[in-house]
């Protein structure tokens, strides 16, 4: 079973050479840490900044340079800072590559629940209505179930949808899963974890192979 940054370096190896990737609040923005060195990839975030890096070492914090999240964070040589209308230009427009994004539930078709839970305090929209309805691939990052142990991969969503249709792959701390006209299509499991303990968690209509191998990092 995977914690956070086990998704997160999970999720890193779907990052291509050549890259412009938005990165959600929550377990996305990890992301940033686990990328192969050895790959040019922009980071940007809606608030105004492409390029960024990772997060910086406690003591070198600079709380003028942060992130979607209000999270502070590096930048790389030649980053730039731009309003967000410039940066939802880039988002609309279709130049963002790969979006990474948290959520609270994902249904068997794609769809994605992640802004609001009636009568509870959640932070809010933010930019992911526009990077769902313009990105090309996204990739969730999530727990597979809640706290109460319930499922997050529906055959349906129950709350309020950011967007519909859109997600491409989900990384949970169990599996790893594609979305397919069928259902969730089980490409990889946890290590330690068992498929029958992923179709336990999965209330979504789970497609298994003959074969299904353990993640690699």
């Amino acid at each position: 079973m995977l914690d956070k940054i086990g998704i997160a370096k999970r999720i890193a190896r779907e990052v291509r050479d050549g890259y412009y990737v938005n990165l959600g609040i929550g377990i996305p923005t990890l992301v940033a840490n686990y990328v192969n060195p050895e790959i040019h990839v922009e980071f940007q975030s809606e608030n105004g900044v492409l390029g960024m890096g990772p997060f910086p070492w406690e003591g070198e914090e600079d709380a003028d340079v942060i992130n979607a999240g209000k999270q502070t964070i590096t930048t790389l040589p030649g980053a730039s800072f731009f309003d967000s209308a410039m940066s939802f230009g880039m988002i609309r427009g279709r130049h963002v590559d790969l979006t990474i994004l948290g959520a609270m539930e994902v249904s068997e078709n794609g769809d994605i629940a992640n802004w609001k839970i009636p009568g509870k305090m959640v932070k809010g929209m933010g930019g992911a209505m526009d990077l769902v309805a313009s990105a090309e691939n996204i990739i969730v990052a999530m727990m597979h179930t809640n706290k109460r142990g319930d499922s997050k991969l529906l055959k349906s969503c129950s709350l309020p949808l950011t967007g519909v249709g859109c997600v491409k792959k989900i990384v949970t701390n169990l599996a790893v899963l594609e979305v397919v006209p069928e259902g969730f299509q089980l490409l990889e499991r946890a290590p330690g974890v068992t498929i029958k303990e992923i179709q336990a968690a999965t209330d979504g209509n789970l497609i298994i192979s003959n074969k299904v191998p353990e993640m690699s990092f």
